[in-house]
């Protein structure tokens, strides 16, 4: 079959020439790779509702960004982990980070918000 699909689906076949030379991107929180098939979001470094609508984003793998948001609040993200080195050096993300550093690359599983910001948000 001759056309542009048959081209279309030539250049997505894994087994391709054109995907033998592409890397995945790395997850700045984890540093694992993120393969196409893994779930993935941009990650604002300052939330937009406090004003980062125009400033710097990461691709984080969605169980990362979850965890992130699962723990924090919009305004405690703005104010002391707008940087990915800071969120890292956090007590709670490093204990994420250390489970699901031995995960498969497209590993994802469901995040819940943790009891303390249930609680604090529950008081609000």
């Amino acid at each position: 079959m001759v056309g542009r699909r048959s081209r279309r689906w030539c250049a997505d076949d894994p087994e391709g020439p054109g995907l033998a030379h592409r890397t995945d991107p790395v997850c700045p929180l984890c540093q694992r790779p993120i393969p196409p098939r893994a779930r993935s979001s941009l990650h604002h470094l300052t939330p937009k509702l406090k004003g980062g609508v125009h400033q710097g984003t990461v691709r984080l793998h969605q169980i990362c960004h979850s965890a992130i948001h699962a723990r924090y609040s919009e305004a405690e993200i703005a104010k002391r982990l707008a940087e990915v080195e800071a969120l890292r050096a956090d007590p709670e993300i490093a204990r994420f980070l250390a489970w699901v550093r031995g995960k498969p690359d497209d590993f994802h599983a469901a995040t819940r918000m943790t009891r303390g910001r249930r609680a604090a948000k529950r008081r609000t």
